[in-house]
């Protein structure tokens, strides 16, 4: 596990360097909304999309600088759907990565407007020559990325979360929802490797069947570390989904039996990767990291 940590640490290392770049410090009337947009992009997080992104990208040989442009993309979008989270409309919170949040920091108008530009920029990235010399892949990652943030993917999931807030949910209407908020961008995450290096088909199911795994292994964990964790861990509010009524894994199977489910859809994830061999080192130890993190 620390050979992978510092892997992960690497990746995050990486891919900050290529989040300075595409963020610079601007003067002007666009500074304030600049700032919001790198106060909240560089405020840290563990970058696991982005490696994931950068690892099954090493598995087709796909150009380093290339693989670095899409991962980017994906933690641009990412902190666009945190920024937008925590607004007072949608989870109402004050503290993300043990620092204030955008609207805290800010202003409400300036976290939206942040958040709008970071959707915005993560496209335009992806879109970019440089991200592909080939039109046909930049355009499946435009399509693969609108759709896995969408109205059909996290956009969605929120939505959904917002109604749960005042209705009954179960198990299944509890994983189709993280399917969506958390599972799409993590399964683009992982397909984008692939899409970048023009893979069959059936490799890129299998990544698809992994990320599927993972997603649900990673929001089950969420929920545990929610309901068990303390707010200097986390960084963010422990405790709000029960505070809350809230239908989560925890709440609806219970404590150890959650903490099961996570740790076989993990071991799951792994035999999805049995068509790569043994290159797929990285990918198995993420799925174990996921269910052993503490933040």
């Amino acid at each position: 596990m620390t050979e992978f940590k510092q892997a992960l640490s690497s990746a995050a290392e990486a891919v900050n360097a290529e989040l300075e770049f595409l963020l610079p410090k601007v003067d002007g009337p666009e500074h304030r909304l600049l700032s919001a947009m790198r106060y909240s992009t560089l405020a840290g997080g563990k970058r696991l999309r982005a490696f994931l992104v950068l690892s099954t990208a090493e598995l087709f040989e796909v150009d380093r600088r290339c693989a670095l442009r899409v991962a980017a993309a994906v933690e641009l979008l990412h902190t666009y759907s945190l920024v937008h989270d925590d607004l007072p409309a949608m989870d109402d919170d004050d503290l993300r990565r043990g620092m204030p949040t955008a609207h805290v920091e800010f202003d409400e108008a300036t976290a939206i407007l942040a958040g709008d530009a970071l959707l915005t920029l993560a496209f335009e990235v992806v879109a970019d020559e440089a991200t592909h010399a080939r039109p046909s892949v930049r355009c499946e990652l435009v399509q693969s990325l609108a759709h896995a943030a969408g109205c059909r993917g996290m956009v969605a999931g929120q939505m959904i979360d917002l109604d749960f807030e005042h209705s009954e949910a179960d198990v299944a209407m509890i994983t189709r929802l993280q399917q969506l908020k958390t599972g799409a961008l993590i399964a683009f995450s992982c397909e984008s490797g692939a899409i970048l290096g023009q893979a069959r088909s059936s490799l890129r199911r299998a990544l698809h069947a992994y990320a599927h795994d993972l997603g649900l292994a990673f929001q089950i964990v969420d929920d545990l570390l929610d309901a068990q964790g303390s707010t200097e861990e986390l960084g963010k509010a422990a405790g709000k989904d029960e505070a809350a009524g809230k239908a989560t894994f925890v709440s609806l199977l219970g404590v150890e039996r959650a903490r099961t489910q996570a740790r076989m859809l993990a071991d799951q994830a792994g035999t999805h990767l049995e068509p790569f061999g043994d290159r797929v080192d990285a990918l198995r130890q993420a799925a174990n990291f996921v269910i052993e993190r503490r933040s």
